[in-house]
């Protein structure tokens, strides 16, 4: 069974920083583009930021210029560092491995949460 395991999460004041790791298998991470998203409570999961095999980002809007995303291909482990966050941050991270083409696959972590309050 396929597992990702997060940690990083917690509670941060705005302004604040935090940095989530997810760390897997190597024959998955070797394999997968993979990426961090989140849910914030009521609303659908969006999102956030994702990185492919050869270290093309993409971020959401609301992440630019705040979130960087990095993976360790060494460590078989992705990083969200997170700077100046904001209450509508507020949400459980997902980090996800992905595979589309003649094998296909969505691993999903189990989730951590990140809230933004004073």
């Amino acid at each position: 069974q396929v597992q990702l395991v997060e940690s990083g999460g917690g509670l941060v004041q705005p302004g604040g920083s935090l940095r989530l790791s997810c760390a897997t298998s190597r024959s998955i991470f070797s394999s997968s583009a993979v990426g961090w998203y989140r849910q914030a409570p009521g609303k659908q999961r969006e999102s956030v930021a994702t990185i492919s095999r050869d270290g093309s980002t993409n971020y959401a809007d609301s992440a630019k210029g705040r979130f960087t995303i990095s993976r360790d291909n060494a460590k078989n482990t992705m990083y969200l560092q997170m700077n100046s966050l904001k209450p509508e941050d507020t949400a459980v991270y997902y980090c996800n491995a992905r595979r589309r083409g003649f094998v296909n696959y969505d691993y999903w972590g189990q989730g951590t949460q990140v809230t933004v309050s004073s």
